[in-house]
């Protein structure tokens, strides 16, 4: 574990709730399907907008390369970050990854996230 300082469980002050997207969420960058999954999560956190947390066995981990940059949440845990090398420099820490979540987000484990202002399209398809 790299930060783990304060952890803190989500709750009124402070909720998260993870779902089922109920759709398939694809993600681009230059005209390639980065991710593309019918088993997204749909995160929401307050203060926040919805994030989807895609399977990593439904992203092309080939287009994506893991980087040194490191970060912490108190509610969620240690968090790693990937380029996207052929999106250039707007793609890079496009992506982050809860590889180890705390207990209370636990189903985002082997999921990613993608920055929306990082890739060309985040498609929710109904």
């Amino acid at each position: 574990m790299l930060f783990r300082s304060e952890v803190r469980t989500p709750g009124r002050d402070h909720p998260i709730s993870i779902t089922d997207a109920g759709a398939t969420v694809r993600v681009s960058v230059k005209d390639r399907v980065v991710a593309e999954s019918s088993h997204a999560l749909r995160l929401e956190e307050k203060g926040y907008p919805p994030v989807y947390y895609i399977p990593r066995e439904d992203a092309d981990m080939s287009l994506l390369v893991r980087t040194t940059h490191y970060t912490y949440c108190p509610y969620k845990g240690d968090c790693t970050y990937y380029s996207i090398p052929m999106g250039g420099a707007k793609s890079e820490f496009a992506v982050w990854t809860y590889e180890e979540p705390y207990e209370a987000v636990a189903r985002i484990k082997d999921h990613l996230a993608f920055y929306p202002a990082r890739v060309d399209a985040i498609e929710v398809i109904s």
